[in-house]
């Protein structure tokens, strides 16, 4: 039994697995009030399913790259739910769980073209997003970058494969690649702590967990706090 935490994008999700399948989902599209969801949606939850604190074996939380607040509202609860109860911690890669979901629940995964390559897409600003590249078997075929979209990108991609841009990070590039053959941006796909729970069981099982004092998550770019605007000054 394991409880999935999902705070990496301005959605704010809840899933409680057992054995691999969600049997409680909580999750929220409403923007960055994570702080007042998180632990509303966990109570919820495990009222549902008549499950008690002690019958959790492990916390699951998504690691990130996305978006500082987020990732530090999710981390910080696993954490603190990890010691209140004895429990291990588990860190799933945010892209990683959104390429499951992609092609476990999407529609448009089951007419995936055979040279198809999946492309999670975490929105940074401007036209910049956070992504990570994988195979039709989910495998992961680049390393996670933050990379700066333009009508230029994925060229030599494009040339043999059938890229699927989702996310949203791909929202914003719906218009930029309408005209492409080789790539199909599917629109309001979101983050979700149910497409955790294959790799938060597959983890567990392989005790494959963090260090809960240590554990920080994968921010992917330094934190850049903006200047205050107070009236007056430059």
């Amino acid at each position: 039994m394991i409880l999935c935490l999902e705070t990496s994008t301005a959605v704010c999700s809840v899933a409680l697995v057992e054995n691999g399948k969600v049997i409680a989902l909580r999750e929220s599209l409403d923007g960055q009030n994570h702080a007042e969801k998180i632990t509303v949606f966990i109570d919820e939850v495990m009222k549902e399913a008549n499950v008690s604190y002690r019958d959790l074996d492990a916390i699951a939380t998504s690691k990130g790259p996305g978006s500082y607040t987020g990732l530090r509202i999710g981390v910080s609860t696993a954490k603190g739910l990890c010691y209140a109860m004895d429990k291990p911690l588990i860190a799933i890669d945010t892209l990683t769980a959104m390429a499951h979901g992609f092609k476990d629940n999407n529609s448009t995964a089951n007419r995936l073209q055979p040279t198809a390559i999946l492309c999670p897409m975490i929105d940074a600003r401007r036209m910049e997003v956070y992504s990570a590249f994988f195979n039709e078997n989910l495998e992961k075929i680049t390393e996670t970058n933050a990379i700066i979209i333009d009508e230029n990108s994925f060229m030599d991609l494009k040339q043999n494969n059938h890229l699927y841009l989702f996310g949203d990070g791909a929202d914003k590039l719906a218009s930029l690649f309408e005209n492409e053959a080789n790539i199909t941006v599917v629109e309001k796909f979101y983050c979700s702590a149910s497409y955790m729970a294959e790799l938060a069981d597959k983890a567990f099982k392989e005790n494959d967990f963090v260090d809960t004092a240590y554990f920080e998550p994968f921010y992917l770019k330094n934190f850049v706090p903006g200047m205050p605007k107070v009236k007056g000054l430059n």
